[in-house]
């Protein structure tokens, strides 16, 4: 039997040994790694701020982003596309003639181009069947926003595309156009969408009146309780209306997508996606091209936010490269990223509740319209989250009810976005409770606790549109007292310091949240990972690192099951080709569900170390363990090197293998985060003008991975949270045209404008979770807007409940 030199192996027998065993000559010589040892007692890898793999290479600029492979190709062509002036209407003609003949033009495609498909698709990056109606076309002869894309082109550089573009001429049969989801679901209103069109079609759709999506469900009887709470002198019933705008991701990097057919005639497409598997499965049936031959390659992505769980460009760049059997580029313009990309969607919620005058929840409803704008990306799922996702913050409140529609409009797309129907749906319910508070005069915060989820409680709410028929769920970890309690002490209520003018008055607002850990039901990750001879290892997954450091927090669980230092285990980036299936990053689901095949790929590599280490001390399996790169005999603490059991694996006397180790997870399970957000105001009650002195959000998100990354996260998502409460938005005119097209005009806070944040981790321990961990990335997203206006409304006694929050708001209240 081989066995490592005794250098690799520690000798500390009991003196009751008879002698240490002989070791056998090895025709080559084991390596050294003893440098690499940690004692038994050092904890390896989870709940460390491991540096992000990527951070160096990103603030060096060595990062490489779709468009850096650009240089990869010299005969790569630059790609543009002709969007729609008009917000509705059809498209009569299109002159491409004068285009055509340009220098450098090699192609001009129209919607009756041979290499466009007319096959209808959605964009929505989902799992298969999509829940999402297959309702647009690559380019459209009907065109139902400012943006629909119905030509494009392809010319030796982006220059040279764009005079192309100038030079083709189209002619419109034009439609009116209707703006507003109220409007649209009047039967008198313009139709955005023939129900022939449509494939895939949703649940309680009704075309003719734009409804894309309806649902509705109820827990109790609410009705009931209204009937109650009139009798009776101490329950009351609160109503409130709430409006949420759109809200644009603003990703650094603008989706960029190279097409090309590789030397084997398999077409290759990298790309800017969250989703590189269902980008592959939707091109595959939108060009009917057998799967097997797509390539789906993702390089580093700069930022996604949801944006990119789209099929945005992609179809276009294809249709272009097959059509001049070339590579091409296409990247969106910023001016493009603002009107003819993916959106928060814009809803309008009516929410009504029962209370006792003790505080006690006896009935809450939620009433929501949501906009579709002119396609159904998302539109059913997100909608229903607005409901889904904040009522179970109070699961024992015995009657709710939530109904939704989703309505088209010939606007902007909405798809998905952080947080995914949560931030509006938090906008509203915890702005109401807030109200509800002020109706029955007690401390909000008091409310809360007398109402809100307890570990143990069992959920309905989150599959109310369901009638909650199988989507029960037990809460089996939840921080949220704590969460509250340590938020409450690091923003200081109830002991602020009021400013010296009187016209200025200084006060607290809170709200909670919740989230989800992936799609319950609906997930599937998987991973591969190899080791090298050297004890270094390669780690395959289909996940989607889009900057928050996902792949580092996957070396990390690796790294904990086999006992190594994270730097040893090389993370590769998503390639349909090269790595495991995964649904990609979105639901805030790659830890908890990723996380997991990662934990159990780990663990089967690391049965196969143990079981060639235990051969090589020549000792029953059952007696070692894997610590601080070695295998470890847990009696005489003898060990061998991981590396040594590496090149014994592939180079020794026998039984030769590569050390592997492979798994899936797909789960019905997806545990909520929870957060206590809290927002420090102070309002000049002569101007409106208000100053957020401090942001604080403390997140239950299980056991955190990487703590660094985790604040790292909450800290982003509580500016994304504040943007969506402070800015303007996007803005139209009477005929739809987009009037917010840049950085500036939209308003986003700067750096000067950001107020400080604080983040406060308060780890739990979810049993379902790799190590106990949950999702973090989406959660603190959701309650800024309602923490301001809370505080907003404590401070000058104003409710604002449409966003954003502004100080002219705020002064047209204090005037009234």
């Amino acid at each position: 039997m081989s066995k490592p030199q005794s250098g690799e192996q520690e000798s500390q027998l009991d003196e009751s040994s008879e002698s240490e065993p002989e070791t056998e000559e090895h025709p080559f010589h084991w390596p050294e790694s003893a440098d690499n040892r940690k004692s038994l007692t050092d904890r390896f890898a989870i709940s460390e701020s491991a540096e992000k793999d990527d951070a160096r290479k990103i603030v060096t600029g060595d990062a490489k982003y779709t468009s850096d492979y650009a240089s990869n190709f010299p005969n790569l062509l630059e790609g543009k596309v002709l969007r729609s002036e008009i917000a509705h209407g059809y498209v009569t003609n299109i002159d491409t003639s004068r285009a055509e003949q340009m220098d450098g033009v090699h192609t001009v495609l129209t919607p009756w181009s041979e290499s466009v498909p007319e096959k209808p698709y959605t964009s929505a990056g989902q799992s298969y069947m999509e829940p999402s109606p297959y309702d647009m076309r690559v380019l459209r002869k009907k065109v139902r926003y400012v943006g629909d894309p119905i030509a494009a082109v392809a010319a030796t550089d982006g220059r040279t595309a764009i005079q192309a573009m100038r030079e083709i001429d189209v002619e419109y049969e034009q439609l009116d156009p209707v703006l507003d989801p109220e409007t649209a679901r009047s039967t008198a209103a313009p139709q955005v969408h023939d129900s022939e069109t449509v494939e895939n079609k949703l649940p309680g759709h009704d075309y003719e009146r734009n409804v894309e999506a309806h649902a509705e469900g109820e827990i109790g009887d609410v009705s009931a309780a209204y009937e109650e709470a009139e009798a009776r002198e101490d329950w009351t019933v609160v109503e409130s209306d709430w409006e949420m705008p759109y809200q644009s991701h603003l990703v650094p990097e603008p989706h960029t997508t190279i097409s090309r057919r590789d030397e084997d005639d398999r077409l290759h497409v990298i790309t800017s996606t969250q989703v590189p598997y269902h980008t592959r499965r939707q091109l595959a049936h939108l060009f009917d091209v057998p799967i097997r031959d797509i390539r789906v390659s993702k390089p580093r992505i700069g930022a996604g936010f949801g944006a990119k769980q789209s099929l945005l460009i992609e179809p276009i760049a294809v249709a272009l490269s097959e059509a001049v059997g070339r590579p091409v580029k296409l990247q969106t313009t910023r001016r493009e990223q603002f009107f003819a990309g993916r959106f928060r969607r814009p809803m309008s919620i009516s929410m009504k509740s029962v209370v006792t005058d003790d505080g006690a929840l006896k009935a809450l409803d939620m009433e929501t319209l949501s906009n579709s704008g002119a396609y159904g990306p998302h539109g059913l799922t997100v909608t229903g989250c607005a409901g889904t996702k904040p009522l179970p913050l109070y699961p024992n409140t015995p009657n709710m009810r939530f109904e939704m529609d989703a309505v088209h409009t010939n606007l902007p797309v909405p798809g998905a976005m952080r947080g995914y129907g949560a931030p509006q749906g938090h906008f509203a319910v915890e702005g109401h409770i807030g109200e509800v508070a002020d109706a029955i005069d007690m401390d909000p915060i008091e409310l809360r606790r007398k109402n809100m989820v307890e570990n143990g409680d069992l959920d309905e709410a989150s599959g109310i549109t369901s009638g909650g028929e199988g989507h029960v769920r037990r809460i089996r970890s939840c921080g949220l007292e704590d969460c509250i309690d340590r938020g409450k002490d690091a923003i200081g209520w109830g002991d602020l310091k009021q400013p010296d003018a009187e016209h200025e008055h200084r006060a607290v607002g809170m709200a909670l949240s919740a989230q989800g850990s992936g799609v319950a039901g609906d997930e599937l990750g998987a991973a591969h990972i190899k080791m090298n001879e050297d004890g270094s290892f390669i780690l395959q997954t289909g996940a989607v690192d889009t900057g928050p450091g996902a792949d580092t927090a996957m070396s990390q669980i690796a790294s904990e099951v086999l006992k190594v230092d994270p730097a040893d285990i090389v993370v590769q980036p998503s390639d349909t080709d090269i790595s495991p299936f995964d649904y990609g990053a979105y639901a805030s689901s790659t830890t908890y569900v990723t996380g997991h095949a990662v934990k159990k790929a780990a663990a089967d590599a690391a049965d196969s170390i143990r079981r060639i280490g235990a051969r090589m001390l020549e000792i029953p399996e059952a007696r070692v363990e894997l610590d601080g790169g070695s295998v470890v005999d847990t009696e005489s603490a003898n060990s061998v090197s991981i590396e040594a059991v590496g090149y014994e694996s592939i180079y020794g006397e026998a039984n030769r293998e590569q050390i592997m180790g492979q798994a899936s997870h797909s789960t019905d399970q997806s545990p909520p985060p929870y957060g206590a957000q809290f927002a420090d105001v102070t309002v000049d009650d002569s101007t409106g003008e208000f100053t957020v002195n401090k942001l604080v959000f403390a997140v239950d998100c299980g056991t955190a991975i990487n703590p660094k990354l985790a604040e790292g996260q909450v800290e982003g998502a509580m500016h994304m949270s504040y943007e969506y409460a402070v800015s303007g938005g996007l803005e139209f005119d009477e005929q739809g045209r987009p009037l917010t097209t840049d950085f500036r005009e939209y308003g986003m806070p700067t750096t000067a404008d950001q107020p400080p944040l604080e983040s406060i981790l308060v780890e739990t321990h979810e049993p379902t979770g790799p190590f106990g961990a949950k999702s973090v990335g989406e959660v603190p997203t959701n309650a800024v807007p309602p923490a301001l206006s809370n505080a907003i409304d404590r401070a000058v006694d104003v409710r604002i409940r449409d966003l954003p929050i502004t100080a002219e708001k705020i002064a047209a209240k204090l005037n009234e």
